[in-house]
């Protein structure tokens, strides 16, 4: 019996995944680089510069990954522009967007002592960890303008479907951060300071790559005519509407991430390193995934803005079901290959053990996370920020915040993954209905 593919998925098909290839290598890159901090601090003897790393990593994951909104909010208006084959919104997009990232990088350096201070105070762990989490703030938080901006230059890129840009400005992050982590931390001996530095590093060369590629394509006779737009009041209010919601989506799920990690540092030290472990396993497959959510938003964004709104559900179901088997693939690897997974990310053999027993929780946990990542990118993807925003708001209220809450009180460690769970489970579930709303009304959700 031949199997023949409907023509709304055959004729999208190619060009999905030409673009979700790019976007999941590129992304994954930045997870694998975390994994390589890990494996290089795991390795030495003193378990303290890796502790202290998990916890400092925690105020960069508020720093830094709830600020990935200006990557998704250009990803998003970029691909409509293009769908419309507006050439002016494309430029405004990259020009809004690079203004709003370095006004939030320079208040960041501005105020990054008072920053370590709140977040070291709020933080549990005990005083050498803390040492150790410190250093590794204060060097790595100077790279916060090239962050952010190579932030608007990813979300640009991909608006385009520049993906030789995308691959390679990743590829010269990446790569640099994993050689620098080896020199710094292996050969020079700077500890928990040299993974911060080493990463911060790696941004500004990225950044360089960045700009030689926007130089390259950049029409420059239509940018001066467009400067005075820049800072049209209402336009540069409509954008920080629109990424203040997706800025939600972000902080939700990096304030569940780090209460995660934050009572694991109340249950321990060495829970602590055992649950920063799982998770940067769990951040490798989602880091993936999301690269497939990435292009769920790109190419939503460019169907609506072609008007070509009969494909966008075909380009759902085809985001689900290769995200969902990315997840479980990650989610069975140390299930089936604990040993042989833990024992290359540390030597501490007690570590190890005790993550084994805590893999159980992954594949629940990384296929509810890959199904509501792809409907964020979908309701990115159309501009419809409020109903991401009340979605995480309900998941971490409703979903997340009472189990944690009992995790803290019985110190458990089961709870608190079944927490990590429960917000990713609720927030799909939310989202979904949502979505079935849309369509049983018959007329694709409006901005």
């Amino acid at each position: 019996m031949n199997f023949s593919l409907p023509v709304e998925y055959r004729s999208f098909l190619p060009r999905f995944y030409r673009l979700a290839s790019v976007s999941v290598l590129s992304n994954m890159m930045v997870p694998l680089a975390g994994l390589c901090d890990t494996a290089f601090l795991g390795h030495l003897e003193d378990i303290r510069y890796l502790a202290g790393v998990i916890l400092g990593s925690i105020l960069f994951d508020y720093l830094y990954r709830v600020l990935k909104f200006i990557r998704s909010g250009t990803n998003a208006i970029t691909a409509q522009a293009v769908g419309r084959d507006d050439q002016d919104g494309i430029l405004l997009a990259i020009l809004r967007s690079g203004l709003i990232a370095l006004i939030i990088a320079f208040v960041i350096l501005i105020l990054q002592y008072p920053i370590e201070k709140i977040g070291f105070t709020l933080l549990s762990g005990s005083p050498d960890i803390e040492v150790s989490g410190i250093d590794y703030f204060r060097a790595r938080i100077w790279g916060a303008p090239a962050v952010l901006l190579n932030f608007v230059f990813i979300g640009w890129f991909l608006g385009r479907e520049m993906k030789a840009a995308i691959l390679f400005l990743s590829l010269v992050g990446n790569a640099s951060n994993v050689f620098l982590d080896y020199l710094m931390i292996d050969r020079w001996g700077w500890q928990s300071m040299g993974a911060g530095l080493a990463t911060a590093i790696s941004q500004y060369l990225a950044l360089f790559v960045a700009i030689i590629f926007m130089i390259t394509t950049l029409k420059w006779s239509g940018v001066l005519p467009l400067i005075t737009k820049v800072v049209n009041k209402k336009e540069l209010l409509s954008l920080i509407s629109f990424n203040g919601n997706i800025f939600m989506r972000y902080f939700a799920l990096i304030s569940a991430y780090s209460t995660f990690m934050n009572i694991s540092a109340l249950l321990g030290t060495n829970l602590l390193a055992v649950n920063g472990v799982l998770l940067q396993i769990a951040l490798v497959s989602q880091f993936t995934v999301q690269g497939v959510g990435i292009t769920t938003q790109s190419l939503t964004g460019n169907f609506k803005g072609e008007g070509n709104i009969e494909q966008i559900i075909p380009l759902l179901v085809v985001s689900i079901i290769n995200s969902l088997f990315i997840a479980s693939s990650f989610a069975l690897i140390p299930f089936l290959f604990p040993e042989s997974i833990f024992n290359l990310l540390t030597d501490h053999q007690e570590i190890s053990q005790a993550a084994i027993t805590y893999t159980v929780w992954l594949f629940p946990f990384l296929s509810f996370s890959a199904i509501a990542f792809m409907l964020e990118g979908y309701f990115i993807g159309l501009k419809e920020g409020k109903i991401l925003r009340n979605g995480v708001l309900i998941a971490f209220l409703i979903g997340f915040l009472p189990l944690v809450i009992m995790a803290y009180y019985w110190q458990n460690n089961h709870l608190l993954w079944s927490a990590l769970t429960a917000y990713a489970g609720t927030l799909m579930i939310t989202l979904f209905l949502q979505l079935s709303k849309g369509q049983s009304n018959h007329i694709p959700i409006e901005s």
